[in-house]
């Protein structure tokens, strides 16, 4: 049976469009699929909390060399990527205020404002990783390191490039998430009956922002006077 004939026999029946099938109501859809998303989140977390100890374990070990590392990375970039996150928490947040009243074109606004921040902060992380390659600053058998601690140096950027690599996988595989949802909110499918949609894709994304907020002190300001 296509979409068109699902919709037009739950409408016949008075079964919502947007519910799916196993759910008595809307209500009970959304609490499920939004406590689905915490359970999804708290996995996250054991995983990202697995780098982080790691990070603190071998950051005790070496201080001073961690020190000395983290002074090569930018912090101007590290900065203006840490507002641009918060920026897009915001849209984020403006995307979910919009699709709870359902108007539809302030959704996608703030989806893809939401986008392009997500991107811009991409690009800059780009923009360091080429700056970390051109100075032989990626662990392997070519890296090189004219400090006091050069085995410590090498731990670090081991760390850098796991923890924000994996931070920046998650922004791609969100940003993703935030194309596919313009098409319905740009169809007025969300609105103040159904947004569950939206809502669970913020947390995620608020998720994401709130590793880069550790991140960003443990990686760039380590040590800084």
């Amino acid at each position: 049976m296509s979409d068109a004939a699902h919709a037009a026999h739950d409408a016949h029946h008075g079964h919502p469009a947007n519910l799916a099938h196993q759910f008595d109501t809307l209500e009970q859809q959304k609490e499920s699929s939004t406590f689905g998303m915490w359970l999804f989140l708290v996995t996250e977390i054991m995983f990202f909390g697995g780098l982080f100890c790691a990070y603190l374990i071998y950051r005790r070990a070496s201080f001073a060399g961690f020190a000395e590392a983290s002074h090569e990375l930018d912090i101007g970039l590290g900065t203006f990527n840490t507002a641009v996150l918060i920026g897009s928490s915001l849209t984020m947040a403006m995307a979910v205020w919009a699709a709870q009243l359902g108007k539809r074109k302030l959704i996608v606004l703030f989806l893809l404002a939401t986008i392009l921040l997500g991107g811009v902060f991409l690009g800059v992380k780009a923009v360091e990783y080429s700056h970390k390659f051109h100075e032989d600053h990626v662990p392997g058998s070519h890296f090189l390191w004219e400090g006091q601690f050069p085995d410590a140096a090498e731990q670090f950027y081991s760390l850098y490039f796991a923890m924000t690599g994996l931070h920046a996988l998650h922004m791609v595989i969100g940003i993703g998430v935030l194309f596919w949802l313009c098409i319905p909110a740009w169809k007025g499918k969300y609105g103040p009956e159904y947004n569950n949609p939206v809502e669970v894709t913020g947390l995620y994304w608020h998720f994401v922002d709130i590793v880069w907020i550790f991140l960003f002190p443990l990686l760039y300001l380590i040590g800084r006077h």
